[in-house]
């Protein structure tokens, strides 16, 4: 990979704005699996006790399990996005801070005949 003379642009305000849009989606996706999860136990085994109905139910009660697990990571997921996206923002912010204090050249009252600092 070669420079292309490209710098990275990073824009605090897009950050800031596109953070809550991760924790929205999280608690719509928290509120929906809340509800499916509900409903189905509300269901119970509908699925009947002869043999057709036992081997639906060895085969749909794990993988359901499993999606259950995977929409909680999922939504981990989501919220730590939220989160991550919030504090890079604010690093961004206080980085620029140090680095603009690092450059700004204070004066010193009494120094090369200043009166102080402006």
């Amino acid at each position: 990979m070669g420079d292309t003379g490209k710098v990275l642009g990073i824009s605090t305000q897009d950050l800031q704005d596109a953070a809550p849009t991760f924790q929205e989606q999280s608690k719509a996706l928290g509120d929906a699996a809340k509800a499916l999860k509900a409903s189905l136990a509300a269901l119970g085994s509908p699925w009947g006790e002869d043999e057709q109905g036992q081997k639906f139910g060895d085969a749909y009660s794990p993988k359901r399990e499993e999606i259950e697990k995977g929409v909680g990571i999922l939504l981990l997921g989501l919220r730590s996005i939220h989160a991550a996206m919030t504090d890079m923002s604010d690093g961004y912010v206080d980085n620029e801070k140090l680095i603009e204090g690092m450059f700004t050249k204070v004066r010193v009252p009494g120094a090369d005949g200043d009166k102080g600092a402006k």
